[in-house]
């Protein structure tokens, strides 16, 4: 299946566009300056079982080229985030399956320096704006430890429902972690996620609490 790849989406002064090699230099420079606020929310690779092969972590190019493949085969959507023109994060729509289900589930990280300013719920509604109008998917997940307080503040901005715990659900930080699911459905923003987003911002004459 296609997931309309590459494609660039833009609100403003925010862009997602597909990540590239050459991106390397900005990418590493923005994640080194954030790693202290990075790491308790990244994945990690557990320990091996015993007699098992030990697996590293993937260097940037072995990263991109992984995320390229995926997304040739229709099961990923790999960005990086720009606002005002200079790299401040990445989003990635990924787990894409289709058949009976046609899902996907998104995950991503902002610079500290632009976090509040509304970056990352524009970027994550132009993401699933395009899933649900473009690719054509029906329900996109967000899946989030409940201590992420920035991270979860987005899909609340945003209006996803919560769903409930999922225990131990991924390795993060180096050990397994509990996560709270938040979804959304084509058929809860027919009006498109983006609008409703603009709609609701402080300011105007709705807020999505």
């Amino acid at each position: 299946m296609s997931v309309s790849w590459p494609v660039v989406l833009v609100d403003g002064d925010i862009t997602l566009r597909p990540i590239k090699l050459r991106d390397q230099r900005t990418w590493r420079e923005v994640n080194r300056r954030n790693r202290d606020w990075l790491r308790p929310w990244e994945a990690t690779i557990p320990p091996p079982a015993p007699g098992g092969p030990l697996i590293q972590r993937p260097t940037y190019r072995q990263m991109v080229r992984h995320l390229r493949a995926e997304a040739n085969a229709g099961r990923m959507l790999p960005f990086v985030i720009e606002y005002q023109g200079r790299l401040v994060g990445q989003l990635t729509v990924a787990g894409i399956t289709w058949g009976s289900m046609c899902s996907g589930h998104v995950g991503y990280w902002v610079d500290r320096s632009i976090a509040g300013r509304g970056v990352m719920p524009t970027a994550v509604a132009l993401a699933v704006d395009h899933c649900f109008r473009s690719v054509g998917l029906h329900r996109i997940e967000v899946c989030i430890r409940p201590e992420n307080g920035p991270s979860r503040r987005v899909v609340e901005k945003l209006g996803f429902r919560e769903e409930g715990l999922r225990p131990r659900y991924l390795h993060i930080d180096g050990a397994w972690r509990d996560h709270l699911v938040f979804a959304l459905t084509a058929e809860e923003v027919p009006e498109g996620l983006l609008n409703r987003w603009h709609q609701a911002r402080p300011g105007t004459a709705r807020e999505i609490k």
